[in-house]
């Protein structure tokens, strides 16, 4: 299996997220398309960009979505669109006179309201190096093309895509919250699924910490509430032996999926859930932890 053309992924997140699963959109499509009877819910507890759930929305696959996300910035986003503000952001961003001295002088004040935080922190994620609002992070030096800071800075495309999500914002329930609490308060419904896609540091990973400000997670308690949904789930999850062992210990199954980081390197991540049938031409992991291979 090759990698997901991502570009070939319609782009409805207005994030340029670190972690994002725009390549694992056809996936998806290809798991809630398996299911005997279409879901009413999704509900992703860790939203982050909310690639999958905005899918999910859009292609009409679940009637609503409850999107979970810990991250102040990041949560006044998505508050500030299912407020209704989407417009005026679209607006402001495409009013924003974006240049290094304006984009400080903006970050300098204080939000007096949810969209102005909103907007403080769309402009953070387009101008900083990755997208990367964790504390430490800094500005975009070069860019693409040598544009420096407004390398990333599409206004119009940007614009387009808050508009659009008005379209669905009526059918987000978004909770600032703890992504697990969430998932506690609907295990037990049915017709409820769940795409869980949590900080990658389990088994030492460094990535979450460098990427994420909300990065501590247990990844055991993950696991047993997990086996304790009604509704089907898919985990993704970085390669690690932590992981394996905990699929293992847990009796789920798993497999390998390429993707591209942002070097365009192929590295390949897990995919994990009860039955993963409709995957069955993917490679299986071994679960033998210290004779793991991908056949």
């Amino acid at each position: 299996m090759t990698p997901v053309n991502v570009a070939a992924v319609p782009q409805r997140s207005p994030f340029r997220y670190p972690g994002g699963k725009t390549w694992f959109v056809p996936t998806f499509r290809r798991w809630i398309a398996s299911m005997k009877s279409r879901p009413r819910m999704l509900v992703e507890p860790f939203v982050g960009g909310g690639i999958i759930s905005l899918t999910a929305l859009f292609e009409d696959w679940v009637e609503r979505v409850v999107m979970v996300e810990l991250d102040d910035e990041v949560a006044a986003v998505w508050q500030a669109i299912v407020a209704g503000d989407a417009e005026w952001l679209a607006n402001r961003v495409l009013a924003f006179p974006l240049s290094r001295e304006a984009v400080v002088a903006e970050l300098q004040m204080t939000p007096t309201a949810i969209r102005e935080r909103a907007f403080q922190t769309l402009l953070k994620n387009r101008t900083l190096h990755g997208g990367i609002l964790a504390e430490g992070s800094s500005f975009i030096r070069h860019g693409e093309n040598g544009k420096g800071i407004g390398s990333r800075w599409y206004p119009a495309t940007l614009a387009t895509r808050l508009r659009n999500l008005s379209q669905v914002a009526g059918r987000i329930d978004f909770r600032h919250a703890d992504g697990l609490l969430v998932m506690e308060e609907f295990s037990q419904s049915s017709n409820v699924v769940y795409f869980i896609d949590p900080p990658y540091t389990a088994g030492g990973k460094r990535a979450g910490r460098r990427l994420y400000t909300h990065h501590l997670l247990d990844h055991e308690r993950l696991f047993s509430l997990c086996e304790r949904l009604q509704g089907d789930f898919l985990l993704t999850y970085d390669e690690a032996d932590e992981v394996k062992e905990l699929v293992r210990r847990h009796n789920f199954q798993m497999r390998l999926i390429p993707m591209k980081n942002t070097h365009h390197a192929t590295l390949k991540e897990l995919v994990i859930g009860r039955d993963l049938s409709w995957l069955d031409e993917l490679p299986v992991v071994r679960e033998t932890i210290a004779d793991y291979r991908v056949e």
